[in-house]
């Protein structure tokens, strides 16, 4: 089976389905649907998928700490299936004033320790199946952050560590501060947005996971990819298929290390996206993505 087709990838010690749910989605717009949020992550479940992605940022403006952290625990509880198997990813390291809804950053050891604290609580869980750090902090050496999250996963608050907006050299401190709890890099990654071509080869050499955040183009930009971009278009009208479908299968063949977490916020969106790892895209049209 082709790098494209194979339906699961290495998450460290874990095999997870190939595309993950970014759920930031589900309820970053004021007054989202709850209802329909609830069913994109079921039809997620039910189609297999085992990696969910959150923060404890994410949410609408003025909507606090947790909101799609609670979310994502709530969808969980009400799913009728087991979801032993399902890996919540979740994220630390952002400052969020509800005031006039500004972020910050954050990466002080004592601020991810409280932060891993009040997500473990919002998700109900012992430990964190996989903690990231949001973004390096300029204020804080990225090393003495790493030193932050070594000891959470010393003392068994988090399971497996990754990072996130990071470049090569900062990937290259945080392995030989943490070692094999390391095996996650969550970049953006999406015909609009390239810039991550080394840290994707260093994650090769490293046999680390590199989950793409926005592969879609953005939250704002997914639904206009194939105007945007005309040889996605070009091939997904060749195909009968969606440009998303398109970018998302662009992705798997780029890696064996690409796991992308395109956002969705209706069921249809998730099945469109899913459908990726079947999309076996030939040099020639790689040649034209390229």
């Amino acid at each position: 089976m082709s790098a494209a087709r194979a339906r699961t990838r290495k998450l460290g010690d874990l095999e997870v389905t190939a595309i993950g749910l970014g759920s930031m989605t589900l309820t970053q717009v004021p007054g989202y649907d709850e209802e329909r949020g609830l069913r994109t992550v079921h039809a997620a479940l039910d189609a297999g998928v085992n990696l969910l992605d959150t923060a404890d940022v994410y949410g609408p403006a003025g909507g606090g700490y947790g909101v799609n952290e609670r979310f994502v625990a709530r969808a969980l509880k009400l799913y009728s299936g087991s979801t032993d198997h399902v890996v919540v990813a979740t994220k630390g390291g952002h400052l969020r004033y509800a005031e006039h809804d500004t972020w910050w950053i954050d990466g002080s050891p004592a601020h991810l320790r409280r932060a891993c604290q009040a997500s473990l609580d919002r998700l109900g869980l012992e430990a964190l199946p996989l903690y990231l750090h949001h973004r390096p902090d300029p204020r804080t050496p990225f090393e003495e952050s790493m030193g932050g999250l070594k000891d959470l996963y010393d003392e068994g608050l988090i399971r497996r560590v990754g990072i996130s907006n990071v470049d090569t050299g900062q990937i290259r401190t945080a392995r030989r501060v943490l070692g094999e709890a390391l095996v996650a890099v969550q970049n953006e990654y999406s015909p609009r947005a390239r810039g991550s071509e080394p840290e994707i080869a260093l994650c090769e050499e490293l046999g680390l996971a590199f989950l793409s955040w926005g592969p879609l183009g953005g939250m704002r930009e997914a639904k206009a990819l194939g105007s945007t971009y005309s040889s996605f278009n070009e091939v997904a009208a060749a195909r009968g298929v969606s440009p998303q479908r398109v970018s998302l299968a662009w992705q798997l063949h780029r890696s064996p290390s690409v796991i992308p977490i395109p956002g969705a916020s209706r069921p249809e969106s998730v099945l469109d996206s899913l459908a990726a790892v079947d999309l076996e895209l030939t040099p020639e049209e790689l040649a034209l993505l390229k």
